[in-house]
């Protein structure tokens, strides 16, 4: 049962952005994780910095803590480029990179890089692109030299040497609810994450989350069968901050939240690092006293 964090890049890395990140390693969390999006909802009109160079610095900055990204997306990312930062921050990490990863959605990385009269791909056509995207990214992280030329993406001789630190590649914690994406959860990942149904966000019970997250874990469970793959050996990452539940609110609610989800088949439990005067804010001593004692209490 482990316990991770995920920080946005929101602050100045000279300005409270490194502190975060050299706490996360003290307070002990298993990991700490940032969203890799070119700007995100409330966020947009203030400070947002790219994913991948946090990541190097976080990993200059830390020695034991692992790190990644929740999630990169194709919206924005192309293979062949990918590939090769994160050859590299594998190589300055020493080995502690977990690529999220997912299909991304409907926000701003998907209309960014698009002329105001192209529409964003649609929910197929985002899982069409990813059909493509992860198992392209899964042979480029493994072989030195790969050529490829499919519907959407190419590479001609794309040289990816010396590879992963990490043997035979960097882990995939897959984000997917939908039977496509489970199915490539099942065959590529390390991982699976999901943050639970949006639909009861607002206006559902933790009762109602808890019965979505158990059918979702089902389905994981299919579509190990439908590839031929055992899910049991997947950690299962439930990243928190968009569940009925609010598990920050207090030490005992997180005990109570983490038992639950423990218990459901998780293994990885996520929690935001508060950011005043947004939908993350919570107290700063409550997450820490949760960061340092909450692990020994679910034992």
């Amino acid at each position: 049962m482990r316990l991770s964090t995920v920080i946005l890049p929101v602050h100045r890395w000279h300005e409270g952005g490194r502190d975060r990140w050299t706490r996360a390693e003290r307070l002990g969390f298993h990991a700490a994780y940032t969203y890799d999006h070119l700007a995100w909802r409330t966020f947009r009109d203030g400070p947002w910095f790219g994913a991948v160079p946090t990541l190097t610095a976080a990993a200059t900055a830390t020695e034991r803590l692992r790190l990644g990204t929740l999630v990169t997306s194709p919206n924005f990312r192309h293979p062949v480029t990918l590939a090769k930062d994160l050859i590299t921050l594998d190589d300055v990490s020493g080995g502690r990179i977990t690529l999220g990863i997912g299909a991304g959605g409907n926000g701003y990385d998907a209309t960014t890089l698009r002329r105001q009269d192209e529409a964003p791909w649609t929910p197929r056509e985002r899982a069409d692109h990813f059909d493509e995207f992860l198992p392209l990214l899964d042979k480029l992280l493994r072989e030195p030299s790969v050529t490829h030329e499919g519907r959407f993406y190419a590479a001609t001789e794309a040289r990816n040497i010396p590879g992963c630190a990490q043997s035979p590649r960097l882990p995939f914690a897959v984000a997917a609810t939908g039977p496509r994406g489970l199915k490539l959860a099942a065959r590529y990942g390390q991982a699976w994450v999901t943050t639970g149904d949006p639909k009861l966000y607002e206006a559902g019970t933790p009762a109602q989350s808890v019965a979505a997250l158990r059918g979702q874990i089902s389905r994981l469970e299919e579509a190990g069968e439908a590839v031929g793959r055992d899910v049991t050996e997947l950690d299962k990452i439930l990243l928190t901050g968009f569940t009925p539940d609010r598990p920050l609110s207090s030490f005992d609610a997180f005990v109570d939240f983490a038992g639950t989800h423990f218990g459901l088949g998780f293994t990885e439990i996520v929690l935001h690092w508060p950011v005043p005067g947004s939908d993350f804010a919570a107290d700063e001593q409550v997450f820490e006293r949760i960061a340092t004692e909450g692990p020994a209490q679910l034992g």
